[in-house]
């Protein structure tokens, strides 16, 4: 379906795209808090092998001898490593060793790795919208995390942990792309014409890639300092992950996915900037703090963002 200007921002579509950065801002707050209950690729794993148990029942069949998966494994695999096994797990990470602050910095980025890879690697152009729709996006951004206070982002201090959510935003890119462009082929009518089949081609692949990588965690956990080689078991880190598994990921993904397909990866990425916006939101009612001022106007440069971005 082409990516008119009139299929860009119905309420549909915008609904769509805005429950993803919702839920994902409740991700990096969850992720936060798990942070010291157990190692950060565990709980990765544990989130979509959860959200795969979930969707089994709906999906159960791409998963039989002779589905129409195995013979496009390599395609599914691909998906499964970048969206499943890395994006989450390179997130948990950061969060690990990074501020929010930081995190949430290198993830606004997301929308520029869009327009070049877009760019570079399927010949999309680059608008003066487009770029612009980024800086007012990325301006809103910074507005809500600074608090309206550039002083703040000027003693910004980048950590290795920056470096794993810059890598995760390349990621992200890259998996969005893939779902917006698709080689001829290479996604069988049965699986691509039901969600929640294509989603659990992506999980079960992504699963096998997680656990590959929990074996390299736990390996490696001898040589961490104590109190980081363990998992605390107990009804926070169940809610925890029940949450993960089914907002974050199994809803999450569903209207991402729905949502591409409708406007393609470049506009999507805008409405990822709404995350850091839901997650200082979510921070600030935890701790008491009403809304201020510079909420509403990160907001509506975020906005603006999208729509200057969007329109023709």
């Amino acid at each position: 379906m082409p990516h008119t200007a009139s299929a860009r921002l119905t309420p549909a579509t915008i609904a769509l795209l805005v429950i993803p950065p919702l839920m994902w801002a409740g991700n990096a707050v969850v992720g936060r808090m798990m942070q010291g209950v157990l190692p950060p690729i565990t709980f990765n794993l544990l989130r979509w092998t959860l959200a795969l148990l979930i969707l089994l029942p709906v999906a159960g069949w791409v998963l039989r001898p002779g589905s129409p998966l195995w013979p496009h494994w390599r395609r599914f695999a691909l998906l499964g490593l970048l969206g499943v096994g890395l994006y989450n797990a390179l997130q948990y990470m950061a969060l690990k060793t990074s501020t929010p602050l930081n995190v949430t910095l290198v993830a606004s980025s997301t929308p520029v790795w869009m327009l070049l890879l877009g760019r570079l690697c399927y010949g999309v152009p680059v608008s003066r919208r487009a770029a612009l729709g980024a800086a007012l996006s990325l301006a809103g951004v910074a507005t809500v995390l600074s608090r309206g206070d550039l002083a703040q982002l000027q003693a910004v201090k980048l950590v290795p942990g920056d470096g794993w959510m810059l890598l995760a935003s390349l990621v992200w890119a890259w998996y969005s792309w893939l779902l917006a462009k698709p080689e001829p082929g290479a996604e069988p009518a049965a699986i691509k014409a039901d969600w929640a089949a294509f989603l659990l081609a992506q999980m079960v692949m992504g699963v096998v890639w997680s656990s590959a990588m929990v074996a390299t965690e736990w390996s490696l956990l001898p040589t961490l300092p104590a109190g980081q080689s363990h998992i605390q078991w107990g009804w926070p880190l169940a809610g925890a992950l029940l949450f993960v598994a089914i907002g974050p990921s199994l809803l999450a993904y569903r209207c991402w996915g729905a949502g591409v397909g409708r406007v393609g990866p470049s506009i999507a990425s805008f409405f990822t900037n709404l995350t850091p916006l839901f997650a200082a939101l979510m921070s600030a009612m935890l701790l008491g703090d009403m809304p201020q001022l510079y909420h509403a106007a990160g907001f509506a440069l975020i906005v603006g963002g999208i729509v200057v971005s969007s329109r023709r």
